[in-house]
This record gives structure tokens, sequence and C-alpha cells, in this order.
């Protein structure tokens, strides 16, 4: 049963009412899903990636389930195209008050295995992953955290998106993983660099998520007809909730770190896999 006083304290926790938020990486499941549950919990949305149709399509589901959003197309590797994504949304909303990057993936010809040996995999597709995952969150980071720190940036967030892998690398994704553990030193390291230079009025903190199905990597643990291949039997036998996770259910968490509630969190990485972490497979 709802009262006014839970009600308001759930409001004073985690509402986002009246905030701004941008999303890197918004058209993918991932992001898409953190898109629609910051706007459902009442913020102001740009959602950010590199392909128009995608953008829309997450813009219009915002704007149908009763939020506002707008979608604009840039690349997270590319200084200018941010810039003009970071004035966009301040001459819609003049305000900036949450970063979320969850651009980034894997690249398949930065895979190590049985055709690509370790020593044989090119240096120019370890630095497209790298620069794709790692500097695809500085950069925004840098571009959109300068407008958090004007006027009074009291209570705004960036929210990192890392993996799993980064601290137990999977098989194969030699360059991703490794980008991914400089993702969460960069948020540890920005976490203290706000806090200690700007007064702390901009937290920072990561999410670590395991195995969750999207675009890029539904072939790679699912075959033609839904069931597992041998790489998601794997993983999910690597789970010990037994299962993939549902971009949905990283959404509570974004909400917790962004709101708030979570005004004494920072410089952390949270971790949302289902206990992969926490096995150790015996």
């Amino acid at each position: 049963m709802t009262t006014p006083e839970r009600d308001s304290y759930l409001e004073r926790s985690f509402g986002l009412g009246g905030r701004v938020a941008v999303i890197t990486g918004g058209s993918g499941a991932l992001g898409g899903a953190i898109a629609r549950g910051l706007a459902q919990a009442g913020a102001l949305v740009a959602v950010l990636a590199r392909r128009r149709g995608p953008i829309d399509a997450i813009a219009e589901a915002i704007a149908h389930e009763g939020g506002e959003a707008i979608g604009i197309e840039a690349d997270v590797t590319d200084r200018t195209q941010l810039e003009s994504a970071r004035e966009a949304v301040l001459k819609r909303w003049g305000r900036l008050d949450v970063l979320v990057n969850a651009a980034g993936g894997n690249l398949p010809e930065a895979i190590v295995n049985e055709s690509m040996p370790f020593f044989d995999l090119p240096a120019e597709a370890f630095e497209r992953a790298v620069r794709l995952n790692l500097l695809g969150t500085v950069l925004p980071s840098q571009v959109f955290a300068r407008a958090m720190n004007e006027g009074e940036p009291k209570g705004r967030s960036i929210v990192n998106i890392s993996s799993v892998t980064a601290r137990r690398p999977a098989s194969g994704v030699v360059a991703y993983a490794a980008a991914k553990a400089g993702v969460e030193n960069f948020t540890r390291w920005l976490a203290v660099e706000m806090a200690r230079r700007y007064g702390g009025h901009i937290r920072v903190n990561a999410i670590a998520p395991g195995f969750f199905i999207a675009e890029q990597n539904r072939a790679l643990l699912l075959d033609a007809e839904g069931g597992l291949t041998d790489r998601g039997k794997t993983v999910v036998q690597a789970t010990p909730a037994g299962r993939f996770g549902v971009p949905d259910e990283l959404v509570s968490t974004v909400l917790w770190l962004t709101g708030p509630g979570a005004s004494f969190v920072n410089g952390t990485v949270v971790t949302v896999d289902g206990g992969m972490d926490a096995f150790l497979g015996v």
C-alpha cells in the first residue's frame, strides 16, 4: 500500500523529476532499457547513438510511455560530434545532470579464437576495441561533465558501464576485457578528481554487468532456434542464477546511482551479474 510518506521517501531517494540525462549507446539493448527507465523516473532524456533509426525508435517509445526524449546522432569517439550533441541538449533543456556511458561492445576482429591466435591479433583491431570502450567513455565524460560542472552542479552523476570481464577476463575477449578494466580504473580516478577539484557535486560510479543478450552477442550465445550455443551453455553454467540477465534488470541500479539516495556513493563499481563474479565454478 502506498502512502504520502512512502511516496515522498521514494521520490527523495530515487526521483529524477526535471533532471536531464544523456545516455550514450542509447539505441542498444542495455542503453535503450536504461534510457526508458530514466524517463519513467522523471528524467528528460537525450538518446545518443550513431544510427538515426534506432535512436528515433527509443525516443518514440519514451514519448509513448509519457516521457520526454530527443535522439541525437553522435560517435562517442568524435569530440566534435559530442560537443554538438552537448549544445543540442543545452539548447533544448538548459542543463545537464546525468551522463550514462553505455556505448561500447566487442569487435569480431578483436577476438582471439582458433582461427585468430593471440600472436596474430591485429594491433589495429585491438586499438579499435579499446578506442570504442575506453576512449568512448573518457571523451563523453570530458565533454558532458564540463556542462554538468557549470551553474549549480549539486547532485549530478556519471555512470559508466563496465563488464564482469574487467576483473575476470573471459576467453577470447582480450581487447574488450582490457578496455573495460580501464573503464573501471578511470571511473575511480574521475570520481576522486571531481570530488577533490570540483567540490564533489558530480559523482562518478560504474556498473559491471554480467552476460545480457544484446544484438552483438546474440549469435555467440544463442542458436537460430533460441537455444544455447556451446558458449552460451558455458556462460549459464558459470552463472549461479542459471540464466542470462534481462536489460531491465540494470535499470534499478542506474536509478539508485543517479538518484539523491546515493549522494555519498562515489567511485564504486556495482556488479550486476547473477552471481558470476562470486562463483569459483565448483
